[in-house]
């Protein structure tokens, strides 16, 4: 398996995956998946996304999702990693996610809950903050530190 930056064409697999986990997915554009990766498993398919809304020093985490046929097998902590490796790449000084379904997994990754509120306007005018999550979302932050 292999994590690589995501293509055009891996868009609607991307879309599938998402839905399948119950992830919102109608907002993704071509352009946006220039801050995306994907696991690429057996036969080419798209087994895992990640990617970043970037605002400025703020990223939004979006769309991590592992396929259920890798689950268990370390693939979304390599996904993060990759995403996290990716926002520092780019000068990203803050990352932010909302999750109703990962709360645990992010904690232990050294993400920390904090008000939806507190969020940079940016972010919180975002389709994801304003309409696509739930309000009963957990929002999550995660400080990046420069390499």
């Amino acid at each position: 398996m292999k994590i690589r930056p995501a293509r055009p064409e891996d868009r609607d697999a991307i879309n599938v995956l998402l839905t399948e986990h119950g992830l919102p997915a109608s907002d993704i554009t071509h352009e946006m998946l220039r801050d995306f990766v994907v696991a690429e498993g057996e036969g080419g398919f798209v087994v895992g996304s990640v990617g970043l809304e970037r605002y400025d020093s703020n990223a939004l985490l979006r769309s991590l999702a592992v396929a259920p046929t890798v689950r268990n097998a370390g693939m979304g902590s390599q996904l993060l990693a990759h995403a996290e490796s990716l926002a520092r790449d780019k000068g990203i000084l803050e990352l932010w996610l909302l999750t109703t379904t990962a709360p645990e997994f992010f904690r232990r990754k050294d993400y920390v809950d904090v008000k939806r509120s507190t969020a940079p306007a940016k972010l919180q005018a975002t389709t994801q903050f304003a309409q696509l999550c739930p309000a009963r979302a957990v929002c999550m932050r995660k400080i990046i530190f420069p390499r």
